[in-house]
This record gives C-alpha cells, structure tokens and sequence, in this order.
C-alpha cells in the first residue's frame, strides 16, 4: 500500500460544503493510487457550536475549576464528532470510510491531561481496515492512556496526531490541509506581497512555528523529521501546490542555502520585558541561577534571555506577568518592567553562515524608526523586542531588507 496521511482542520469540515471540497481531496487521492488516512480537527472556531473552545466555555459555565481528567474527556468530543460526520459524508459518496478515536487509532501517550506526550502508535488497527480498502478517519488532537483514559495533546494536537500516524504506517508523506494555501514569508495581514514558501526544510519550519508562525505545530514537525517523511501544508480550497517541508540537506548545496539565508519574518506579541537587577546580591553566586530557579518552580516559560555581572534581562508573557512580578519580589530583587512589546524574529538555515545579517537587521529597523529593546539570536533565528505600536513597521521592513517578496526555492520535479 502506498499510504498517505491527510490532515483537515476545523474551517475545513466546518461546513457541508467544505466537507465536499475535503471529500474530493480524499478521492482525488484514492484514484492516484495511495491508500488515504485521515485525520480530522474539531468543526469550526470558538463560538461555534462543535468548536473545542466553545464545549470548554459550556463546562466552564458550571464549573470554573473543571478537574483536568473530565476536561479531557470533554474536549476529545469535538474531534469525535467531525469524524463521525466526516465518515458519513465519505459512506454518503460511495466510498468505504470506518472513523477512529485516537485511542481505537493505537495513539498511547502518558497521563498529562491537556498536554498529553505520545508515547508510542500501535497502527495495527488502522491498516487492518486500509487493508480492506476502507478509508480510516481518525480523531486528531487525542490519545489513551495505558489504562484507557482519554488524553488531549494540547496546543496544535491534530498536527501532531497525524505526523505520529505517519510515522507509524510510514507514510510516503503527510499532507496539512488548512485555510492557507502554504507556509508565508510573512503575516499576509501585515505584509500584502508576502510569498508562499514552495519548499523549506524541517528546521526551517520549526523556527517559523516556535517564532509565532501558526500554520503547522512544531512538533509535528520534529516528529515526521525522525523518518525524513515529507510533510506537505496547502489549502482544502485550493489547488495550489502548497509547500513541501523536507530535509534540504538532500536538495541543496551549501553554496544554494547560504544564497537564502532568510526564508521568514514573524512575530510574537502579548509580550513583557524584565529587566532584574541583582546588584544587590552580587557577593552570592547564585544571584541570576536563584531569579531562573524560581521562575521555573512557578510555571512560568522565559524567553529572550541575557545575563550581564548585574542585570538579567528576559521575557515573559503578559498573562504571566502578575505572577512573575510576585516571584520577583518575594525574593527582594527590583525589577523595571516594560509592557505591550513584540518579538519580532527573521528566521532562516543560512543566518549563521553569512556575515552582517544582523547589520541588515539593525539597518532596517533603524530605518522604519523601530527602537530595540532587546535582541537574542541563534544559528537560524535573530529576534529583537521592539514596542506593539512599531510591530507591522518592524515586519514590513524586515521582509523588505532581505527581499523575501521575491524569494522562489521551487526544487519540486527537479
């Protein structure tokens, strides 16, 4: 069997008639001679009925401390019913379709409720049905325990979901159907000319989606990375090609990758900056080690971190601003805060192979009047904090700087 794994999210199957376009996506694919796996999000976006936020909001309603176990079994319904309806629109067409849960699917994950880890796929019972010739639906977003109780797999779930059955059945690829027509240079909100992406590599697309970019989840990357199973995002409303996520290493040069050292502009606002002082404690050792220790204890996840003899600079979520202010002062360190920022990120395989990107950087910011608050780099990513209301100039200019209006990497067919 040729097996390919097919993701749709919740605009998707949101409606009769776009379960129709997915229905033909799914044919489409039969009569090219692979055998389909499907795997499908909950219907619609908050406020909807089905839609996943909206059955939280219901239970919410009755109780705000709702224990994590039932909340779980709550919000696996919504991945339930599209599948369920989805598997109906197939059987209505005349195509043999048997729907799953993630569980019924041999998706085994450990027991943290709402973020659940997967721990290992048993495919045996969806290739018993492929080997009959039926379609197998299966609910994205969810998994079972070792002793049968239903887990969720937190933010992007029905991604990871479909890259672990991929991987399982060792797919030839796994295509992510959603609203968009690929991965962006850029926020195309923000940035009218921005270009769909005919091909990036997995490590690419990773730094894209940890910088802020929401067309694919990370770690449905990083898990279809461990088998080099090409992943695929295009749009169920289209036909375009979408973009191909795979090891470049196998496609490219050095010399080629360096030639496209940018391939993204993101940003990541609702952010806090911190800046500790611990002057005051400079005699102890531990002074910034005590600051980090604590922030973790609470739950708290830092970002855009830089440690200097008296200072520590780093970043939180606004949300989690409250509750880091108190750790802060607990342990007598003065803090100056600076709300409503930005993380705005180039992203890119070559940015550590070539000289002066972060000239380029500073230049075009410097240009648009974008003030730097903070900067943090790595070999594929440069992020500088800047003020919310110099976001859409910051974007603008960066994806300008490094010409990514006009960027073209397609190395499909060749």
């Amino acid at each position: 069997m040729r097996i390919i794994v097919q993701k749709f999210g919740g605009t998707s199957v949101s409606t009769v008639e776009r379960r129709q376009q997915v229905l033909e996506k799914i044919v489409k694919a039969k009569n090219g001679g692979y055998t389909p796996v499907v795997v499908v999000s909950a219907m619609g976006r908050k406020g909807e009925p089905y839609a996943t936020d909206t059955l939280i909001d219901l239970v919410r309603g009755v109780n705000r401390d709702v224990a994590p176990r039932e909340l779980d079994m709550l919000m696996c319904c919504g991945e339930l019913i599209s599948g369920v309806i989805m598997t109906s629109t197939l059987q209505g067409a005349g195509v043999d379709a048997v729907m799953l849960s993630g569980g019924q699917a041999g998706i085994m994950t450990d027991k943290n409720f709402g973020n659940a880890r997967i721990l290992q796929v048993d495919p045996s019972h969806i290739l018993k049905y492929a080997q009959m010739g039926k379609v197998v639906v299966v609910a994205g977003f969810q998994g079972m325990t070792g002793d049968s109780e239903p887990t969720t797999l937190g933010r992007g779930g029905s991604d990871t979901s479909a890259s672990a059955i991929g991987v399982a059945l060792n797919a030839e690829f796994i295509e992510i159907y959603t609203d968009v027509e690929g991965v962006m240079t850029a926020d195309p909100r923000i940035v009218s000319d921005a270009q769909i992406l005919d091909v990036v590599s997995y490590n690419e697309v990773c730094h894209l989606a940890h910088q802020g970019a929401k067309v694919i989840h990370p770690r449905a990357v990083e898990i279809a990375m461990q088998k080099n199973i090409p992943l695929v995002v295009r749009s169920t409303f289209s036909d375009a090609p979408g973009t191909l996520i795979t090891n470049m290493a196998e496609e490219f040069d050095a010399g080629n990758i360096s030639d496209r050292p940018v391939v993204g502009v993101t940003q990541v606002p609702g952010i806090a900056q911190l800046k500790v002082s611990t002057h005051k404690y400079q005699d102890r050792p531990d002074r910034s080690l005590r600051v980090f220790k604590a922030m973790a204890g609470a739950g708290i996840s830092i970002d855009l971190i830089n440690v200097h003899p008296t200072w520590v600079f780093f970043t939180v979520k606004e949300e989690m601003l409250e509750k880091a202010k108190a750790i802060l002062e607990h342990l007598e360190y003065q803090a100056e805060i600076t709300t409503d920022c930005v993380k705005v990120s180039i992203v890119g395989g070559g940015i550590h192979e070539l000289p002066g990107v972060m000239a380029r950087v500073v230049e075009a910011l410097a240009n648009a009047g974008v003030p730097i608050l903070q900067t943090v780099d790595s070999h594929n990513t440069i992020s500088c904090l800047i003020p919310k209301e110099n976001m859409h100039k910051a974007v603008k200019a960066l994806h300008e700087q490094f010409n990514l209006h006009s960027l073209s990497n397609d190395i499909r067919g060749k």
